[in-house]
């Protein structure tokens, strides 16, 4: 199973929140560049990005962390993925654009599901990924502060008949909580899904929680993306890595992991 580690951008800076609370913010990194090199140095084949400020923002308004995700795009040689605040055919653009390998429709695709469409024809099933963050099964919007009135099931099954492949999806009552994923949501929704695959978020504490998920692949969960866990160490393996002196790294060395575009569609 693929283990993405995440980078949720605020202010400038690698942030986590818990259960997508802005007023509960924990500050892990200052500096989300050298954070995503670290990342690569540690063997990621696969950064997800989280632009919260944008998540937040109004149609006309522009996310400063834009210039941050260009410079770690160009930093890595394996795919970026990015989402929060992409509503318009142009914001997907200007995201490719910066470097970006995969971009994830949230709100958008509630809001305006013939743009998840016309996305996929335009720009191919491997660069269009629709997140789905939902709580006690309803998918929320706008950063996850508004309700929806949608089943996260029924969204999943509606967008992949539109041509989607991959989804991002999130149970946010277990995100930053390290207790644990929502196996059941999983399974609920693979079971409905007959093409598409999906990427697990939310919950990770342990090396347990990857096992409960890898027992999932044959169904369709073929990934998981990692935030909290990861970043206060409490993965035994990482303690033969460089965590703990990461300020002594080498951070403009790459590790062993190889840039295969094509297995991550």
């Amino acid at each position: 199973m693929l283990v993405i580690p995440a980078i949720d951008l605020r202010d400038g800076r690698c942030v986590r929140l818990r259960q997508g609370r802005y007023e509960d913010e924990t500050v892990y990194f200052e500096d989300p560049v050298r954070m995503a090199k670290l990342w690569r140095v540690m063997n990621a084949k696969v950064l997800h990005l989280v632009d919260l400020d944008a998540a937040r923002t109004t149609a006309d308004e522009v996310s400063d962390n834009r210039r941050v995700i260009a410079e770690i795009a160009a930093s890595l040689d394996v795919p970026v993925q990015v989402g929060g605040g992409i509503r318009t055919m142009s914001d997907i653009e200007e995201m490719l654009e910066l470097g970006v390998y995969r971009v994830i429709l949230g709100t958008a695709a509630v809001k305006s599901p013939d743009l998840v469409s016309d996305a996929v024809k335009r720009f191919g099933r491997g660069r269009i990924v629709v997140g789905i963050d939902a709580k006690d099964g309803e998918v929320r919007t706008e950063g996850w502060e508004a309700g929806s009135g949608i089943d996260a099931v029924d969204l999943a099954v509606d967008m992949e008949a539109r041509g989607v492949r991959r989804f991002v999806y999130t149970d946010i009552s277990r995100d930053g909580t390290l207790e644990g994923p929502n196996v059941d949501a999983y399974r609920e929704m693979t079971s409905k899904l007959t093409k598409a695959h999906v990427t697990a978020s939310g919950g990770v504490g342990e090396y347990r929680d990857l096992l409960s998920l890898q027992s999932m692949e044959s169904t369709g969960v073929d990934s998981v993306i990692v935030g909290r866990a990861l970043y206060e160490n409490r993965f035994p393996c990482q303690q033969f890595w460089c965590w703990h002196k990461k300020d002594e790294v080498d951070l403009d060395r790459f590790s062993t992991a190889r840039m295969a575009l094509k297995d991550q569609d």
